[in-house]
């Protein structure tokens, strides 16, 4: 299953424990694919220098470095007109549908009040897990 991860549970899966770093380990042991673009890498290591400041232990670049590596990266196009109220949260609707991934797993309202746009589902952590990882 392809997902599309959102900055705010990258950045709580590498910093903290949880349902978001159950989520990176789901991809670092091959359960799911992980869709990215050039923007949303971009994103992710903005906001990752930011908050590494306070962790100073953890090495963001071997991080990334396997991210880049490891996850499948997309070209996006430009969506027609904005969806989100939002718009910069956009490029994560426009790499779920390059990528052809249903599922975007985040904790942005404004991302989540969007759930269903072109068929791509956008979940909670804790509720992706449930439906998606948890064994029956």
């Amino acid at each position: 299953m392809k997902v599309v991860v959102d900055t705010n549970v990258f950045i709580s899966g590498v910093f903290f424990s949880g349902p978001p770093r159950q989520i990176l380990n789901a991809w670092r042991d091959g359960k799911i694919q992980w869709a990215i673009s050039q923007e949303i890498l971009k994103e992710y290591w903005r906001v990752g220098e930011v908050i590494a400041e306070q962790f100073p232990s953890i090495d963001l670049k071997q991080i990334f470095d396997l991210v880049t590596i490891e996850a499948e990266l997309y070209q996006t196009q430009e969506l027609p007109k904005p969806v989100c109220t939002d718009p910069d949260d956009d490029k994560f609707l426009a790499c779920a549908i390059a990528s052809g991934s249903r599922i975007i797993v985040s904790g942005d309202k404004h991302l989540l009040k969007v759930s269903g746009y072109q068929g791509i589902e956008i979940l909670k952590p804790h509720e992706f897990i449930k439906r998606h990882l948890q064994k029956s």
